[in-house]
């Protein structure tokens, strides 16, 4: 019987992708053996209504820029599209049906695990993939351990703890960083860096 294969997910608005999100997907990569990790920059995602920021082309850009060194790294468009909301449960079903011999590690921060009963779908998610909680350093483990507890237990999930340097950057402090002209060297890798400055885009938000 052939092994089936492990594939990670790492979804949201990356507006702009970061180096956080890189050393996420990579540690998850390297902790579950994973085949490779797809980065899905979200259309139109349904919890940043009125989101400002950069356009979808760009968005998309600087996540190509981001991961086209890593050959386990993947840009994937599943979630690229301008009409309706966006929903985790419709991607992974439509992923398994597509790809019925693989596996799928839903990668998030601990804090969209705190807030998961509020996804749309979190039983219909769970049925279909496994989730992959970063630990964070401001929150204490008892907590987290007890939240991962609860979910079992509620949806009979299958939630694995991501061992991996917390590195607390947020992509809306670099998107005003980058607006007022303060370096964002290191936070963002150095293409996405250079593609932010020469464009513009976060010109004026």
């Amino acid at each position: 019987m052939a092994e089936r294969r492990r594939v990670g997910i790492m979804g949201g608005t990356f507006d702009p992708i970061h180096m956080g999100h890189l050393i996420l997907g990579e540690s998850a990569w390297d902790e579950f053996h994973l085949e490779k990790v797809l980065f899905m920059p979200s259309g139109n995602p349904p919890h940043k209504v009125g989101r400002k920021g950069a356009a979808n082309e760009q968005r998309t850009e600087m996540v190509r820029l981001a991961v086209e060194d890593n050959p386990h790294f993947e840009l994937s468009l599943e979630e690229m599209y301008e009409s309706g909301y966006i929903y985790t449960k419709k991607t992974l079903r439509r992923l398994r049906i597509a790809n019925p011999d693989t596996d799928y590690y839903f990668i998030m921060g601990a804090d969209s695990l705190l807030a998961f009963d509020t996804w749309n779908g979190p039983q219909e998610i769970c049925d279909q993939c496994t989730l992959v909680a970063a630990v964070r350093d401001l929150m204490p483990m008892e907590e987290l351990d007890r939240e991962i507890a609860r979910l079992r237990d509620k949806y009979h999930a299958d939630i694995r703890k991501l061992h991996t340097p917390n590195l607390d950057i947020s992509s809306h402090t670099i998107r005003e960083w980058a607006r007022c002209g303060r370096s964002i060297r290191y936070y963002v890798p150095e293409k996405v860096m250079d593609y932010i400055l020469e464009s513009g885009v976060y010109g004026e938000l």
